[in-house]
């Protein structure tokens, strides 16, 4: 949520990052958040002055009647000012709620290195291992998946509709141990503390990472308890910390937690919907820090390199693209995609975002920290990433390691766990 001091304070800046995001329209919403401001300052005015009037003529009320006089044309107007402070008050609560409405669907104000544009002005910042061409026609992941026992598309569709795979025997166990290793990867030598959350949320938990109410139709609901499944794990881990004041020595906070995933939107029909690359449900291994202001920008340059260090463990060629304003998610301020190639749809495939957030969730949530003792409070500032998706890191490593005959060689750091060096019909 952006702070109302800063609009204040700054309008043209607000008004201008917003127009950075979304155009005209969303950089209206300054005017009609300040429209608001004016007129609930207006109303707490009025209403102090009334409260002292009311304050001033209770103690002569007091006074006339201790003399032994007649008060009632003083109380008489003592309860007319009453009445106008309720109204007043009921005025400044109505334009809190309208203030408060607006911010809640606002997006975050990009950062000042963010590029300007839609997803064509995303910049490509670097890029690692050279993309595979495989000297034998290349199949698809989903062939291979079905050659080789791994993925059953239609059982899934019949059981949930599409959107919704079902993974078999060794493929099963492939993303069971790619979860595990990614884990004990973040913990052991990235300093990541496990965790294990709910994946129903309540709906306050929703608005506190920015989700509602922008993205209700997107989310899948639980309509008699008024619970929602989580689209990510920073939903739940960023919301443990929800109406908290942490200490000094608390931060930084870092977090790693495995998850399914639910999402409504899983793309137009066609090819990028085949297989693994669009689903409703899917695995997700998510990085989640809470850190002092001045450490957010060195942090998301961390978080970003130890989602690299998966992809290159597993030998994957991808690339790091800085998003374009006009392509943010709606609570970051700056976001590194990473985006694996993938030969069999010879496509490059999105398997992480790692963004900063600012102290833009932090409002929403209402987490502080107090920098250091008897100084005032603070906003945390929230980042996260993940470390990474599962389906489309699932594609990269069938397409990009099979072999002419359909087999499938694994990485070096995997064959242990999974228990062979290669996946054969």
């Amino acid at each position: 949520m952006l702070d109302v001091k800063l609009l204040r304070s700054d309008p043209d800046f607000v008004r201008d990052a917003l127009h950075r995001r979304g155009g005209a329209e969303l950089a209206g919403v300054v005017d009609q958040v300040l429209a608001h401001d004016e007129r609930r300052r207006a109303a707490i005015t009025e209403a102090d002055a009334l409260k002292a009037e009311r304050n001033e003529a209770s103690r002569t009320v007091g006074e006339i009647k201790r003399a032994g006089g007649d008060a009632e044309e003083l109380i008489r107007r003592t309860r007319a000012v009453g009445e106008q402070i309720a109204e007043l008050d009921r005025r400044v609560s109505a334009t809190d709620e309208a203030i408060s409405s607006l911010l809640l669907s606002t997006p975050n104000l990009p950062d000042p290195a963010v590029p300007q544009g839609g997803e064509e002005a995303n910049q490509v910042i670097r890029s690692w291992g050279d993309p595979v061409r495989h000297p034998f026609p290349a199949l698809p992941h989903w062939e291979l998946g079905e050659r080789l026992g791994l993925l059953d598309l239609p059982r899934g569709a019949k059981i949930s509709g599409s959107g919704f795979p079902v993974l078999r025997g060794r493929g099963a166990r492939l993303q069971r141990v790619l979860i595990d290793w990614m884990l004990d990867l973040h913990t052991t030598e990235h300093g990541y503390e496990e965790l294990r959350v709910p994946y129903l949320v309540t709906r306050e938990s929703l608005v506190g990472t920015g989700q509602l109410p922008k993205f209700e139709e997107e989310s899948y609901l639980a309509e008699r308890d008024d619970l929602w499944l989580i689209p990510t794990a920073e939903v739940p881990v960023t919301n443990l910390h929800r109406d908290e004041l942490l200490g000094p020595e608390d931060l930084p906070l870092r977090y790693t937690a495995y998850s399914p995933c639910f999402r409504r939107e899983a793309g137009a029909a066609g090819k990028d919907t085949r297989g693994l690359l669009r689903v409703h449900q899917f695995d997700k291994v998510e990085l989640v820090r809470f850190e002092r202001p001045e450490r957010s920008a060195d942090a998301l340059e961390e978080l970003t390199a130890e989602a690299e260090s998966v992809l290159q463990k597993l030998g994957l060629a991808y690339r790091v693209l800085r998003l374009a304003s006009g392509d943010l998610g709606f609570s970051a301020r700056m976001t590194y995609d990473l985006e694996v190639w993938a030969p069999g749809v010879e496509r490059w495939l999105e398997v992480s975002s790692c963004s900063t957030f600012g102290d833009f969730q932090a409002r929403r949530a209402n987490i502080r920290f107090r920098p250091a003792g008897g100084e005032k409070p603070a906003f945390v500032h929230t980042l996260n990433g993940s470390a990474l998706a599962l389906p489309r890191l699932m594609v990269a490593l069938l397409e990009t390691y099979q072999e002419a005959d359909g087999s499938v060689t694994l990485p070096e750091v995997l064959r242990e766990r999974v228990g062979t060096a290669r996946l054969e019909p």
